[in-house]
């Protein structure tokens, strides 16, 4: 972990946006356009880790739903 790391004690929030893409945002400020809260909040580890288990499929949703309909995978 860097140091830089181990020195923040900003408390994030993860973000989601309409094509199901993760980010973090400091939890202090208004999400940026397009994005809502995910519902987890934490320190940068614990969201990013949180963000490892649930962001499965990183193709954004309209590319997911274009193959499904075409028959791939």
């Amino acid at each position: 972990m860097a140091a830089e790391d181990t020195d923040d004690q900003t408390v994030y929030k993860v973000v989601v946006n309409q094509e199901e893409q993760y980010s973090i945002w400091p939890a202090d400020r208004e999400n940026p356009l397009g994005w809502q809260d995910a519902g987890k909040t934490g320190s940068k580890a614990e969201c990013l880790g949180y963000i490892k288990e649930v962001w499965t499929d990183m193709r954004p949703m309209s590319l997911r739903k274009r193959m499904e309909s075409t028959g791939r995978k």
